[in-house]
């Protein structure tokens, strides 16, 4: 299956449960990750150009495949992921999968920052501020 990524069982053994389950990954089409890159909001359009090139003193990529996941920006350097979020973000079911997400990525050693679309359009000096804060969080 050319231009797939390849998913693979893992299994999960939780220390406090004797039970274990199998997990699959959910394959992400290759052109469904350059849709996204391509069809880009205007507070996506603002953060990439505020991140490309080392702006911010780490190279980050739009629209990254982690596993079964999609973030909009991230940084392999630092293990930083970026969500931008609108108000689709404050609903209940979009907060469970928003939650899941982050566990997971959280269980991969990857801190995830979750910024507003406004803060990006309305004040891109605050975005750059709290980007580069939880870059040097994670130098340590």
């Amino acid at each position: 299956m050319r231009g797939y990524f390849r998913g693979r069982a893992k299994l999960l053994c939780p220390a406090k449960s004797s039970q274990c389950c199998y997990t699959l990954l959910v394959r992400i089409p290759t052109q469904r990750l350059r849709e996204l890159r391509r069809d880009q909001t205007e507070a996506e359009k603002a953060a990439w150009y505020l991140s490309r090139g080392r702006r911010l003193d780490a190279k980050f990529r739009p629209q990254c495949r982690i596993e079964n996941r999609v973030v909009d920006f991230y940084c392999f350097e630092h293990l930083v992921a970026i969500e931008l979020g609108g108000g689709v973000h404050s609903q209940p079911s979009q907060r469970r999968r928003d939650a899941a997400k982050e566990d997971s990525l959280r269980t991969l050693g990857i801190s995830l920052l979750r910024i507003p679309n406004g803060l990006v359009l309305e004040d891109p000096e605050e975005f750059v501020r709290k980007v580069r804060e939880a870059i040097e969080v994670r130098r340590g």
